[in-house]
């Protein structure tokens, strides 16, 4: 949370995010989430990459899977949790 305020201290336009709940207890990850969310409806585009699928899934607006450094899929995360192959064989879900 304090690196996320520190990053907003110079009011940018755009915000890279690495992993903002990496290491963080469910309730502070759901915190998290939360802050990302009232930000992103504030207008701030936020370029998040993040190991939590759940998490990224409910803030994203555009999903882009990257195995190995090349590009396996690109679209909405209502589209990727259509596409079970993906899902299952790029992050290890059923």
């Amino acid at each position: 949370m304090l690196a996320i305020g520190r990053a907003l201290m110079s009011n940018p336009r755009v915000v890279l995010m690495d992993e903002p709940s990496e290491g963080l207890a469910p309730q502070i990850v759901a915190e998290v989430g939360r802050v990302l969310l009232t930000l992103k409806g504030q207008g701030l585009s936020i370029v998040l990459v993040e190991q939590n699928t759940g998490l990224a899934l409910k803030v994203a607006d555009d999903v882009v899977i990257l195995n190995n450094g090349s590009k396996v899929y690109d679209g909405t995360p209502e589209d990727i949790q259509n596409h079970h192959e993906i899902l299952e064989a790029n992050l290890g879900i059923l």
